[in-house]
């Protein structure tokens, strides 16, 4: 799942809340400070996608350059920074939810490892499950090796478009020496065993006459990624 800077020109104009008319009311207090730290800012996580914006007649940027605005309005000494969370198409939840855990917020993670293990239960076919290296198939956990994983996330992160055998070496195999990188025929041994672990749902993974493979979506599939997509290096 990487975080991408928010660039854009500032608008011309939006409406401000008039500030000077907003009565005076005691600062609440923060919430437990551990001794031996202080509060330094803080993070206003906004649960809102590109078609949602535009539905209000917006934009995530003139949103996020309104908000910066309004802060240095409020307080001209504040720095601030803004980041744009991404997350895998159809990602189920809260849209505040989803953006928490692809920003890694603490406590999100926290409370999405704790989750019970019966999520994982709760249908049969395959879930693969990319935050914690692991493929599931009909409630049971698939006995796939390292590099069998690897291969399966490379192509399921690039859902519908065919991967040649060549860019799959060059990609899982970086990192070998000339001698131990296998060749393209050992690119479909690699395959084919994994084909074989996946039992009757090897058909997710599919063959390309004379170029290679690819992953579509599939009915019988759920792709599980508490953060932003890896860029396949471990």
């Amino acid at each position: 799942m990487s975080l991408a800077h928010i660039h854009a020109n500032r608008p011309t104009h939006f409406n401000r809340p008039d500030l000077t008319l907003a009565p005076t009311v005691a600062a609440p207090r923060i919430r437990a400070v551990p001794t031996g730290t202080e509060a330094r800012g803080f993070v206003l996580y906004v649960g809102i996608d590109e078609a949602k914006a535009a539905a209000a007649g917006t934009s995530l940027n003139r949103i996020v350059e309104a908000l910066k605005a309004l802060a240095a309005d409020i307080a001209p000494s504040a720095e601030t920074y803004a980041a744009v969370a991404l997350a895998p198409e159809g990602a189920g939840g809260r849209d505040v939810d989803v953006v928490r855990l692809a920003l890694q917020d603490p406590a999100a993670l926290a409370q999405h490892r704790a989750e019970p293990e019966e999520q994982d239960r709760a249908r049969s076919g395959v879930v693969v499950d990319i935050s914690r290296k692991r493929v599931i198939l009909d409630n049971e956990t698939a006995a796939l090796t390292y590099k069998e994983f690897e291969l399966l996330q490379y192509l399921v992160l690039r859902e519908g478009r065919t991967i040649d055998r060549a860019e799959i070496i060059a990609s899982l195999w970086n990192s070998a020496d000339e001698d131990d990188a296998p060749n393209e025929r050992t690119i479909d041994v690699h395959v084919r065993r994994l084909r074989s672990k996946l039992g009757r749902y090897e058909d997710i993974v599919r063959t390309v006459r004379g170029v290679g493979y690819r992953f579509d979506r599939h009915a019988d599939v759920a792709i599980r990624q508490s953060t932003t997509p890896s860029p396949d290096l471990f």
